[in-house]
């Protein structure tokens, strides 16, 4: 197989029937076709992240989820982020997101700040 950048969704099928063959045939990374294959599954994931990207989830829904995951209530976030209104709002969408809040959100629940900031 010849590798090159994948344009077409033909070209994608044909590059995904090519990997699975050579995963049935447990090629081994170290060797020649192995590093094909390594090159192959790159170029396929580009043309995945092209073709089907995935959106980052809502900010808000994420700092809900993981507050949930940790056990923590609105008021829990007062001494860090202001009164239990103000948190209210924000997790109710009612206020913006600001940089400062995200900051602290990242911080304290370890959310990534990309999701924070889109």
């Amino acid at each position: 197989m010849e590798l090159k950048i994948i344009k077409t969704k033909s070209q994608y099928e044909k590059t995904l029937s090519w990997i699975d063959e050579m995963f049935d045939k447990k090629v081994k990374p170290s060797t020649p076709v192995g590093e094909k294959l390594q090159i192959a599954l790159l170029v396929v994931k580009k043309y995945e992240d092209i073709s089907y990207p995935i959106p980052y989830p809502d900010a808000i829904d994420v700092i809900k989820l993981k507050m949930e995951e940790l056990g923590l209530k609105n008021k829990d976030m007062i001494e860090k982020i202001g009164s239990k209104g103000y948190v209210s709002s924000i997790l109710n969408k009612k206020k913006p997101l600001t940089l400062d809040i995200a900051k602290i959100f990242h911080r304290e629940l370890h959310i990534p700040a990309e999701i924070l900031l889109q």
